[in-house]
């Protein structure tokens, strides 16, 4: 006999949604959240010329600035309030997370519960601001000595009153998406953060696949490519749904106990590990590090021979699809997948949690042995998960520099839309099952009365 979880499951269909009024009420609350996002991204910073700015990112397109762009959904080649997007919110919080295992304070803190999370988040927010005026001023100064190809500056009126209205004007704007994410998260549906990233990736999803059925139109690209293609992308979506969902659960035992006449514990739980625990970190330190040369070789002006052989040299060797890219952008993919994956799971704390509770492994003694066995699973796992990581992100290089396919979702982006798609599919389908539930308890009062 199936289970109630397993009738309710069978049960959710579309027409829940016309009597989920909660539900509707988050989804429109996200969809209003998501507009003014995508409209405050068109909106230019004064005093600069949009059409210049659009070139010389164009320019930077295999730098670290195309990769940001690619996250902010063309915010920065336009040079929006919005260029900045989350990103300065996400490496705040990278940082923090990184000073918690490190900083005994800070680890306190986390252990609080409730209030040392807010006390960390307040934390994050100043972090953020501080990293935000940072970058806002290093842009508004490279603006200011920024050209187009054909010489056209890119800032109109450069100046103090240009640097500081930029300044305030991105940190601003950064701020008000940090507080947009955790209202939608808060009153919408899925994480907030995650979601405005979400919405960046896929906004230029339909001009690439117009600029794809153009070079199949055109001729450059043949049918049985872009046939190719589009299995291809199916066939590694379908991968990285599949290992992302995937989980290596170990089971924890609790021992009875008999307080007077009563019985208490005895049963069983497990403790999951997913096989990628380390998630889209990797592959974005990883390309970030990399792309690093190539942007300041962008913006370096010739003159100084030496420096322009040495920016040369390092173009070369570490162009996009170079052997010795590719082979570095896999170890460090390797290195922080391992790195992060052990900031973010400490075997020992876990153990000593689970033996402060009663708590263990079956066959395996309590204390230094199980952290020593988690140690060793999760050691594992991370392996598996860096050769997926690594699978997953230089598929996109090896089209792109070997066959000259206009591959637009890359290894990164491509896994953060299907991660941030699978959360909000089951966050839905969670409000659908609590209110199906609550319609299940209203039809058996029902009965029971009569």
């Amino acid at each position: 006999m199936a289970s109630a979880a397993d009738q309710l499951a069978a049960n959710v269909n579309l027409g829940v949604f016309a009597k989920a009024t909660e539900l509707k009420k988050r989804l429109l609350f996200l969809a209003g959240a998501l507009i003014i996002y995508r409209v405050g991204s068109f909106i230019t910073l004064p005093g600069i010329d949009p059409i210049a700015m659009a070139d010389v990112i164009h320019t930077q397109s295999q730098g670290v600035l195309g990769l940001f762009d690619v996250f902010a959904g063309g915010a920065l080649s336009r040079m929006s309030i919005f260029a900045l997007t989350i990103m300065p919110y996400i490496s705040a919080a990278i940082i923090i997370q990184l000073l918690s295992a490190v900083n005994p304070a800070l680890e306190q803190m986390r252990k609080e519960g409730v209030s040392g999370r807010i006390r960390i988040n307040q934390y994050t927010r100043y972090l953020t601001v501080a990293i935000t005026a940072m970058q806002a001023v290093g842009i508004a100064s490279g603006l200011q000595s920024a050209t187009a190809s054909n010489g056209m500056p890119v800032v109109i009126n450069p100046g103090a009153f240009f640097m500081f209205t930029t300044v305030i004007t991105l940190v601003g704007g950064t701020m008000f998406l940090v507080w947009l994410g955790e209202q939608v998260t808060e009153r919408g549906i899925g994480q907030g953060i995650s979601i405005l990233i979400f919405a960046g990736i896929v906004a230029r999803l339909p001009g690439a696949i117009v600029n794809l059925l153009e070079l199949g139109r055109t001729g450059a690209l043949s049918p049985f490519i872009i046939v190719a293609l589009v299995i291809g992308a199916l066939l590694v979506i379908a991968g990285i749904v599949y290992v992302e969902q995937a989980q290596r659960r170990i089971l924890v035992q609790y021992p009875k106990r008999q307080q007077g006449n009563k019985v208490f514990g005895g049963e069983s739980s497990h403790i999951p590990l997913k096989l990628n625990t380390s998630g889209v970190i990797p592959p974005i330190f990883a390309s970030s590090l990399l792309l690093l040369p190539l942007t300041f070789a962008g913006f370096h002006k010739a003159g100084d021979s030496t420096t322009d052989g040495i920016l040369s040299t390092l173009t070369v060797l570490l162009g996009r699809g170079q052997p010795l890219y590719l082979f570095l952008y896999a170890a460090l993919i390797v290195f922080f997948a391992f790195f992060y994956t052990a900031v973010v799971f400490n075997p020992t704390e876990t153990a000593e949690n689970l033996r402060k509770y009663g708590g263990f492994v079956p066959g395996i003694r309590p204390g230094k042995n199980t952290a020593d066995y988690l140690d060793y699973v999760l050691t594992r796992l991370s392996v598996i998960g860096s050769i997926y990581l690594i699978v997953v992100c230089l598929i996109p290089e090896f089209l792109i520099s070997r066959l000259s396919v206009p591959f637009y979702f890359g290894g990164t982006s491509l896994m953060i839309v299907v991660n941030v798609t699978l959360s909000t599919a089951q966050q839905i389908q969670a409000h659908l099952l609590a209110h199906q539930y609550e319609g299940l308890l209203k039809k058996s009062r029902l009965r029971g009365r009569r």
